[in-house]
């Protein structure tokens, strides 16, 4: 029988929060910097992805004899990244469950960089037709293989370094990075959106693809200087590495996968915020489209002071009560942010979009790499958490793509882009109403499903 079976059946802790029982060492506070520098870097590369596709890649890209076609079309490409990080996710996920949860997270950073600073060196329509949206299709999807390991295998890392207690905490440092590559990308995008027309769209969106090679060599060098996790150079220790963790979540922790599923996609609320809303706001809504990016920059930049708090309290209180509450208070705000974008009102918009980004959406953004992760055991931890999580991002991939399909003319064509982000946020409610409360299970107790089967000799 396995060490982490045998904990679980004696019903104690570890005995020790700063190493494991072999003497592998924890360094929480480096783990949490490496967490949060590579998810800076990922979601550098989504931001401005995204805001290209909002602004500039529609004419670029695609026939312009069709703007209306090219923006969707422009939406789909970044949706599609969404269809390779479950595939990434998998991939990876095998191999930081079979060879360590380190040295995959070098792999993925690597691809996620490169493919980012190829996109900045593509061709437009203009010059190579076809061709163009092709090459940026495939761009897109390495990206979205590198981003689909990336998340779940720096909350895995960063969860199994942190001391008991204050998981939560250190493991919102993963999403902190969110925030940070939000105004990272917000802060190189503004003054480009500045430039004359013809700069623009020639050689200014280039720059912020470009400007991704400097996260990438500052993350690499961080995550060389961290070491293994202690929980998986135990397992490896004692036998416990799977040939196929796949399977073996599959087998015993399905229903934690849907679980994890459903509730990843409550993330359909960022995209429609940060994507949709800025097309919708600056197209129908008549808005400056550097004011609404300056908004979106400085609200969720602001969450990188509430998350981290958030996740503290969930180490208190439980995980659950935080989760729910989030979701169901950003379904209101968020049919409260379309109708400010319809005002006009530049304050009215900042005000809500304060209440829904910086306030509500951090109690689902702080926690959730820590409970996603913990609903799971050891073994499989970063598969499991990667398939779920990613297979649920697919419907927030393609957020802004189901929205310019769902929006319809008129002052309230918005609202059935609202009720389609409020239907996603029941289908999360109900699958964190169903989960295990980890907040206060030790670390070798977690994935209790699968310790409980494999403890039977399964």
């Amino acid at each position: 029988m396995s060490n982490v079976a045998r904990t679980t059946q004696a019903g104690h802790a570890p005995s020790s929060a700063a190493s494991g029982a072999h003497g592998h060492r924890k360094t929480p506070r480096k783990a949490a910097l490496a967490s949060f520098l590579g998810s800076t870097l990922e979601y550098y590369d989504f931001f401005i992805y995204g805001t290209a596709a909002a602004l500039v890649f529609p004419a670029l890209f695609f026939p312009a004899d069709n703007p209306t076609a090219g923006l969707v079309a422009a939406f789909a490409t970044f949706g599609v990244a969404y269809v390779a990080r479950p595939l990434g996710g998998m991939v990876m996920g095998h191999f930081g469950d079979r060879l360590g949860r380190r040295n995959v997270l070098l792999v993925t950073l690597s691809l996620m960089g490169l493919a980012s600073l190829g996109i900045g060196f593509l061709p437009t329509y203009d010059a190579v037709g076809l061709l163009a949206p092709v090459l940026l299709t495939l761009g897109r999807l390495l990206q979205g293989f590198s981003a689909g390991a990336e998340s779940a295998g720096a909350s895995t890392l960063t969860l199994e370094h942190s001391p008991e207690g204050r998981r939560g905490f250190f493991t919102s440092f993963v999403m902190t990075g969110y925030a940070s590559g939000m105004v990272l990308a917000t802060l190189v995008f503004v003054p480009i959106t500045a430039l004359p027309k013809a700069d623009l769209m020639s050689w200014g969106w280039r720059v912020p693809f470009w400007c991704s090679i400097v996260v990438l060599a500052i993350a690499y060098w961080v995550r060389t200087h961290l070491e293994e996790t202690p929980v998986f150079e135990e397992a490896k220790d004692e036998g416990e590495v799977r040939k196929l963790p796949l399977g073996q979540v599959l087998r015993y922790q399905a229903a934690d996968v849907v679980r994890v599923l459903f509730m990843s996609i409550f993330s359909v609320m960022q995209t429609i915020f940060t994507v949709f809303g800025l097309s919708y706001a600056t197209a129908h809504g008549g808005l400056d489209k550097g004011a609404i990016l300056t908004i979106n920059a400085v609200t969720i930049g602001l969450s990188m002071l509430v998350m981290p708090a958030v996740a503290a309290l969930s180490d208190r209180i439980g995980r659950k009560p935080l989760m729910i509450t989030a979701m169901v208070g950003c379904t209101a705000a968020l049919f409260a942010y379309f109708w400010a974008l319809g005002t006009g009102n530049l304050v009215l918009v900042f005000i809500v979009s304060f209440a829904f980004m910086t306030v509500l959406y951090s109690g689902f953004n702080g926690v959730w790499p820590g409970f996603f992760a913990e609903l799971f055991a050891a073994p499989v931890r970063y598969s499991g958490m990667a398939l779920g999580n990613q297979l649920g991002l697919l419907v927030a991939g393609f957020g802004p793509m189901i929205g310019g399909l769902l929006m319809t003319s008129g002052p309230t064509g918005w609202v059935p882009v609202a009720v389609f982000g409020a239907a996603c946020a029941l289908a999360a409610v109900i699958a964190a109403l169903t989960s295990r409360e980890t907040a206060h299970t030790p670390i070798d107790e977690l994935g209790e499903p699968y310790l409980a089967a494999t403890s039977r000799g399964n």
